[in-house]
């Protein structure tokens, strides 16, 4: 074991959980009505709670508990064998199961994003804890676990490169958060600006601090390479937002906050599966275009294909995941047949997973409520609440 590494890997645990509670919960709550931001902090937060139980349990041993090429087995179920000198490299175990729950946590609540306003809390909670086991949990051990996708797989010495979960995390959200907003509908009530545009910025902002966890955490070391990935992480999300704002400015003749800080999003996400390999021009570069890809992704599928993914999941984190993910095979860090490869298997499995599992939940809990609890908001009606004295 050694110290240094322990004590910024508990550090970075800490943060990445910080990116959910409260981060993503007061992002995604920003954007809402007034009369559902509570329904999104009530999902945001039970995910964590449910996610980390079913982490113990199951998620843990499928990821990390063998060297199969498909999953690791259930050798390590309820952390079965795990003690306190029990090592994963230079780090007690029991600390690495910890900082890959907080990833487990985030991933599925990122997809909340695509389905707030409308969607059965019952729903959630099922249909979340059964899509990381059987599509989140797998891909892990594809990808980071020692699977068929890693090096020495399929794609043989050199396999996916995915340093902090390009595909791992942004692809299989971003797609899963697609499949369920078509498979949902669109929300019934007219669409309004976000109630709390300062929740927004603060969500984000701690989604931003939390992120050197996500991010330089990865490393699984206090070295130089942790630094590195914290420091390309900041500039792309900086420069995405600059060029996020400029694209708006341009474009709608107002710089907006709300756009600004999707933008700071967008550089994070995109630089996620490349900030172990790349410097800090090549951060400049992913989070310039960045800023505008996920831009025309969100006009895409929001105005021309009119898919009401309602916090624009996939336009930002599908497509920035994608994206920076391509950005290792451009600058020459990684091959081109493995992260295409990676990036089509991994797709193709989170759609089918994700499509089986929203018809075969809604068979056990509603899928969507009634237009009355919709129209008069999820926070009364389904948590018996209400954010505000005077909901809007």
């Amino acid at each position: 074991m050694n110290a240094a590494d322990t004590a910024w890997i508990m550090t970075a645990t800490a943060l990445v959980l910080l990116m959910t509670l409260p981060g993503l919960a007061l992002f995604y709550g920003g954007l809402v009505r007034a009369r559902n931001v509570l329904s999104v902090f009530m999902h945001c937060y039970a995910i964590a709670c449910l996610m980390s139980v079913l982490w113990l349990a199951f998620g843990y041993t499928i990821a990390f508990g063998g060297n199969g090429p498909y999953w690791g087995g259930l050798s390590k179920m309820f952390l079965d064998g795990v003690t306190t000198e029990s090592l994963s490299g230079t780090l007690p175990e029991i600390l690495f199961f910890a900082f890959q729950m907080t990833f487990a946590i985030i991933t599925p609540a990122l997809i909340v994003g695509a389905y707030v306003e409308r969607i059965g809390f019952g729903f959630v909670l099922v249909f979340s804890g059964l899509w990381m086991l059987l599509c989140y949990a797998p891909v892990v051990h594809w990808i980071w676990g020692g699977g068929f996708l890693a090096d020495g797989g399929i794609f043989g010495a050199v396999g996916v490169k995915d340093f902090a979960g390009g595909i791992v995390v942004h692809e299989t959200a971003g797609i899963a958060a697609l499949i369920i907003a078509v498979m949902l509908g669109a929300r019934r009530v007219n669409h309004k600006p976000p109630h709390a545009p300062a929740f927004v910025m603060i969500g984000a902002a701690m989604l931003w601090v939390g992120w050197f966890g996500f991010n330089g955490g990865s490393q699984l070391a206090a070295d130089g390479g942790a630094a590195m990935a914290i420091t390309v992480t900041h500039i792309s999300a900086a420069t995405a937002s600059l060029t996020w704002a400029l694209w708006e400015k341009i474009k709608y003749g107002k710089a907006s906050l709300v756009g600004i800080v999707t933008g700071t999003i967008a550089g994070l996400a995109s630089i996620t599966p490349a900030s172990g390999f790349v410097g800090p021009l090549e951060a400049l570069a992913i989070g310039a275009i960045a800023g505008i890809l996920c831009q025309e992704a969100v006009n895409l599928i929001r105005n021309a294909l009119r898919i009401d993914d309602t916090l624009d999941v996939f336009a930002v984190h599908g497509v920035g995941g994608i994206f920076g993910t391509l950005m290792i095979a451009a600058f020459g860090h990684g091959s081109w047949a493995a992260q295409l490869g990676g990036l089509a298997i991994v797709g193709v499995y989170t759609l089918v997973v994700t499509f089986v599992l929203v018809k075969v939940v809604a068979l056990v809990t509603p899928l969507r409520v009634s237009e009355e609890v919709e129209t008069n908001g999820l926070d009364l009606e389904a948590h018996g609440e209400r954010a505000y004295e005077f909901n809007s």
